[in-house]
This record gives structure tokens, C-alpha cells and sequence, in this order.
């Protein structure tokens, strides 16, 4: 029996919507994560992007457990001496909520190029509207 490998020519990516209003936010990074790589596929190969797009709505209603919400932060750094700065879970969340989401589905997947690569495939919107109906993305369960 041969092993078998997918190839990038005959991959056929899917849209997938998910509603995060009231879903915790790593639970729901995991599967973002496993959707992007294609780990929900029987065609998974590691080494090829065989994942589907994902569209994430209500971004600013997602849910912490614990005291995340006020001991979570989030660091930059502007690259001069003296340039970092944090800010709390509560505060990121009122100014860019969208930014919750890519940092916590960033740190699980691989770094390399092909997970960057695959984090292009991820849209998040902080409202309820987003630009892709087009697409026609089916609701992905959680």
C-alpha cells in the first residue's frame, strides 16, 4: 500500500464560518487552527497546505475562563530603546478584538513559512457582518 501525499494543484479549500459570540477563546483557536491546516481532512499531509478558509464573526463577544480578562496582556515593541508597551485582554479587546483571535490561532500552528502562509486563510470581523458571502462559507460546529 503506498502512502499517499496530497499536492498543492489538486487541493480544493472550503469557506467555513464560525460565530464566536460566547465560545471560549482557546477551544475554539484549536479548531481554527486544525481547520486552517486541514487536520480535519482525510487528505491531510504536513508538508502541503491542504486546509480551508475560515471566517470568524463576533470577535469582540468571545469569552475567557478565569481571571484571564484582567492578567492576560499583550506585549509590542516598537524597536527603539524604551518601546514596549503592554495592554490588558479588557482593553485589546475594545480596541482591536480581531487581534485576540489571529494571536491565540498564530501560537498553534507550526512556525514556519507554510503556517504563515496558512494565517492568510483566516478572516476575522469584530462585528456580526462580513465581506465574504460570495463565498458562500458553510457554518463549521464547534
Amino acid at each position: 500500500m503506498k502512502t499517499f501525499l496530497a499536492k498543492k494543484e489538486t487541493v480544493q479549500p472550503k469557506w467555513h464560518i464560525i460565530d464566536a459570540e460566547g465560545q471560549v477563546l482557546g477551544r475554539m483557536a484549536v479548531k481554527i487552527a486544525n481547520v486552517l491546516r486541514g487536520r480535519h481532512k482525510a487528505t491531510y499531509t504536513p508538508h502541503v497546505d491542504t486546509g480551508d478558509y475560515v471566517i470568524v464573526v463576533n470577535a469582540e463577544k468571545i469569552v475567557v475562563t478565569g481571571k484571564k480578562e484582567e492578567q492576560n496582556s499583550y506585549m509590542f515593541f516598537s524597536g527603539f530603546v524604551g518601546g514596549e508597551s503592554y495592554r490588558s485582554f479588557s482593553e485589546q479587546r475594545v480596541r482591536n478584538p480581531q487581534f485576540i483571535i489571529e494571536h491565540a490561532v498564530k501560537g498553534m500552528l507550526p512556525k514556519n513559512r507554510l503556517a504563515r502562509q496558512m494565517l492568510t486563510k483566516l478572516r476575522v470581523f469584530a462585528g456580526p457582518e462580513h465581506t465574504h458571502e460570495a463565498q458562500t462559507p458553510t457554518p463549521l460546529p464547534l
